[in-house]
């Protein structure tokens, strides 16, 4: 069972989250030892390849191997994930400690830290199979890439796509999100803060409210965020809003990079581009549910209003002073500008 450093249980059993996940992952697509090193080295070279691409299209310029970039396989990124969460909850577990006087332990921590530990393994084995790629800004002491190279092989085999073309291709995305971080200091301290701000709206007295408000929505039907959104209050829904904003900037602006460079470099890019948008909307009746309960549509939405934004903001000014919204917090985009890039324009620009 996980522990904190004074021995007591986690809220969360981060051991038992990890084994769950990992089981339930499974291994991935039956490859031969000579087409798993081949898939290795290529994502290695396709990711080292695309920081100059990235930064020849994009204007933003960051060191080199700033961050590691790791090929990992499902049971990787779980781990991995695994770390990452318990470092970005523990603001948010700090919080709850201080405005309840009278913690759970004991027994009760234990059999708790138990069943969330399962709710977090099952979220991450459902999502071990599906990510190609991630960058995690929060691993000391510049984040790292991880590029999941079962999920990557995958699903080149299910659209038949050229392996070569596709690696690349995901590469560019990914390296994007490396160079975001990298090349823009203050992005992790934000992002982080973010998470400060929410943990400090979190009530341990309003656990009635979340159950009432769950099972109305589960009533009703979930909306398009999922039950992240359907949980929050008002003020958390503004924080989110505020993440939203910046998580659909960073995601749409690596698509916008990766089919900007992708028909110089990759042949196939165009016939990738379209089976993959079509596969993206969820494979099977399980996996729509699923997609949707999790909040997942909105993430889809994430990669499509951010792609258009950076793009009409772009074809505008140009690339150099769209560049404007790197500089500082206060130049990203709301929620609203996503849909309305001419406001965002007016309010950074002038």
């Amino acid at each position: 069972m996980s522990q904190t450093p004074d021995g007591a249980p986690e809220m969360v059993d981060w051991d038992l989250a990890v084994r769950v996940a990992s089981r339930l992952a499974g291994q991935g697509p039956v490859v031969s030892p000579t087409e798993a090193a081949d898939a290795v080295a290529e994502l290695r070279a396709g990711a080292d390849r695309s920081t100059a691409l990235v930064r020849d299209f994009t204007g933003l310029v960051a060191a080199e191997h700033t961050a590691p970039v790791l090929v990992v396989d499902r049971a990787g990124w779980v781990q991995a994930n695994a770390d990452a969460f318990r470092h970005l909850v523990s603001p948010l577990v700090d919080q709850i400690s201080a405005k309840n006087k009278k913690p759970p332990s004991g027994v009760s921590l234990a059999v708790g830290s138990r069943v969330t530990g399962l709710e977090v393994g099952g979220l991450l084995g459902f999502l071990a199979g599906k990510v190609l790629g991630q960058f995690d800004p929060f691993h000391a002491p510049d984040g790292r890439l991880l590029l999941v190279a079962p999920n990557i092989v995958h699903v080149e085999r299910e659209l038949d796509a050229d392996p070569t073309d596709f690696r690349l291709w995901v590469c560019l995305h990914e390296e994007t999100h490396r160079v975001q971080f990298t090349a823009v200091p203050w992005m992790r301290d934000h992002l982080f803060s973010e998470v400060q701000a929410l943990s400090a709206t979190v009530s341990p007295s309003g656990v009635d409210e979340v159950v009432r408000r769950l099972t109305e929505g589960l009533k009703g039907g979930i909306g398009q965020g999922g039950i992240v959104e359907l949980l929050s209050t008002p003020e958390q829904r503004e924080i989110l809003d505020r993440v939203t904003g910046m998580m659909s900037l960073l995601e749409g602006h690596a698509d916008v990079v990766m089919d900007g460079v992708g028909p110089s470099v990759i042949p196939t890019v165009d016939d990738i581009r379209t089976s993959f948008t079509r596969r993206r909307k969820g494979v099977g009746t399980l996996d729509r549910m699923l997609r949707r309960l999790l909040g997942l549509d909105a993430k889809m939405a994430q990669y499509r209003d951010g792609a258009q934004f950076v793009r009409s903001v772009v074809d505008k000014v140009g690339m150099a002073e769209f560049n404007t919204v790197w500089e500082r917090a206060e130049h990203l985009p709301s929620k609203a500008e996503l849909s309305d890039p001419d406001a965002w324009v007016s309010r950074v620009l002038g």
